[in-house]
């Protein structure tokens, strides 16, 4: 499996600039060269939109933007990773999606773990879901949700082997999503890919880059810089069989955690 960490600068509280930025590197992924997914950052349609300004950046699944982002990927014939304000249920949430190459959904999720300046702009998504993609379970997580040993092993007890990870991690913080990227794929023998965004933000945070592979053993395998641009990487799954080949964590596990399994996600209590 081929993915296309796409690390972008983004501008907060707008959506034309970004979509167009989005439709771009659509647009340029190497289909030809074996690209079956291209990852971008958290919210990555709107930036961070403050309290004020949420409203008209957010829409609902089907909106304008994500319409967009659906016709491109399936002209291109490539899966999308995006995140987006979403409105729903008379709420706002930081969602991002996963769109197939057909441009189909095949899974939304909505951020569950609230960083200080999600709180008061939107509200927290309460599912870890799963879906199946290329014959692999894929799950999705957020950001801050990455600090959480419980969101990665949520996915990874629905039978994840994939998680994505959108990301908006901003300086001086990029070695605690480094290390806790590196704990969520060991501890759960899964691959993790995060894409994080790059620039200078409309409050003056800078994000440092650093889109990441890190296969199931833990060991980074890829990891960009900080500068604008794509870091190709290539998924060999046979490193995920050899690292179950002797012990499970999963199986080995005896504590449990208090989560409610449904099918087809896990949700918070």
């Amino acid at each position: 499996m081929r993915i296309e960490l796409a690390q972008i600068a983004i501008r907060d509280g707008v959506k034309e600039p970004n979509l167009e930025k989005v439709l771009d590197y659509i647009g340029k992924a190497d289909t030809a060269g074996g690209t079956d997914l291209v990852v971008f950052p958290e919210s990555t349609l709107c930036g961070f939109p403050s309290a004020d300004k949420v409203a008209g950046v957010a829409e609902p699944w089907d909106g304008p933007g994500i319409s967009a982002v659906r016709s491109a990927a399936k002209q291109r014939g490539v899966a999308v990773a995006v995140g987006y304000a979403e409105a729903a249920d008379g709420a706002f949430y930081n969602t991002s999606t996963l769109i197939d190459k057909d441009g189909d959904v095949v899974l939304q999720y909505r951020k569950t773990h609230l960083w200080p300046t999600d709180k008061g702009v939107v509200a927290a998504g309460n599912r870890l879901p799963t879906a199946m993609w290329k014959g692999r379970r894929v799950g999705l997580i957020i950001c801050y949700d990455i600090e959480f040993p419980e969101t990665a092993r949520a996915l990874a007890r629905q039978g994840a082997e994939l998680l994505i990870v959108t990301d908006g991690n901003m300086d001086p913080l990029g070695p605690v999503h480094s290390r806790a990227l590196a704990a969520r794929a060991m501890e759960n023998q899964m691959f993790v890919v995060m894409t994080n965004r790059t620039g200078t933000g409309a409050s003056g945070m800078t994000f440092p880059g650093e889109s990441t592979l890190v296969d199931p053993m833990g060991n980074t395998v890829a990891v960009a810089g900080k500068d604008e641009g794509v870091l190709a990487v290539e998924i060999d799954w046979t490193l995920l069989k050899k690292s179950r080949e002797q012990y499970d964590y999963l199986r080995d596990a005896r504590i449990q955690y208090s989560l409610r399994d449904h099918d087809g996600f896990v949700e918070i209590e």
